[in-house]
């Protein structure tokens, strides 16, 4: 099948002709191989490591817009790897590969600062899919600490309090929490949501967006409390502050 070209809009505003760094680190000479050759056909400038250590060191020193790590990896392992990164304030998004498919596994991924996770084996269009959904997220120039009105949202700790109270949250709850926080007083539809924060390339019919929102609201919005994430009817969902 011909590779498609990467979407312009997938590139940093105001430089559509420049490819989209990107760095790889997987120990796996084969799996790298052609993971490299299918985003290099897809417009990506791609940078390989092949250790833990390495990689580190790669991202700490290069300018990258992304970075795919797989989990299992020689030396320095790559949980270890992004956990370091994030505590040095390094915000760019991060798509976790494993072998290993729990439950608790990808939460540890995504608790260890983690965008995505994403097991093996894989199809090359998922992982490409799920790259782009991560770029059209607004991470460019991003911040650790994310504040609207009385919400609080730490991206390093994963971490979220709404007027100094503790608000535990699910790693699904905590990206859709993340999505709204950055889109305030705008109507996201369930379409947009399930593209963005599910990574859904067709949109089914289900009820998905509707259980997760209201487990969401429950949590944030609490008796006595005034609501802060509101139904649209017949359009979808918005997270509105008080003025």
């Amino acid at each position: 099948m011909e590779r498609q070209p990467w979407p312009s809009d997938a590139l940093p505003e105001g430089d559509e002709q420049a490819p989209v760094k990107l760095l790889l680190v997987e120990d796996d000479d084969s799996l790298a191989e052609e993971i490299v050759g299918d985003l290099s056909g897809r417009g990506y400038e791609v940078s390989r490591a092949a250790t833990g250590t390495e990689g580190l060191e790669m991202a700490r020193k290069g300018d990258y817009a992304l970075l795919v790590m797989d989990r299992m990896l020689p030396g320095l392992d790559g949980l270890s790897v992004l956990e370091t990164l994030r505590e040095q304030g390094m915000t760019m998004p991060v798509l976790v590969l494993s072998a290993l498919s729990a439950v608790d596994d990808r939460i540890s991924g995504l608790k260890a600062g983690g965008d995505d996770y994403l097991t093996k084996p894989f199809v090359m269009e998922e992982l490409a899919a799920r790259l782009e959904a991560l770029l059209r997220r607004p991470v460019y120039g991003r911040t650790s600490m994310l504040k609207l009105g009385p919400l609080e949202m730490d991206l390093l700790e994963r971490r979220v309090r709404r007027d100094g109270r503790e608000i535990d949250l699910l790693p699904r709850e905590f990206r859709l929490l993340e999505y709204m926080i950055r889109r305030p007083n705008t109507v996201l539809t369930r379409t947009m949501l399930l593209e963005d924060v599910w990574n859904y390339r067709f949109v089914p019919r289900t009820n998905l967006v509707d259980v997760h929102i209201g487990k969401l609201r429950r949590k944030v919005d609490k008796d006595g409390e005034e609501p802060l994430i509101h139904s649209i009817r017949g359009a979808g969902f918005c997270l509105r502050v008080p003025e």
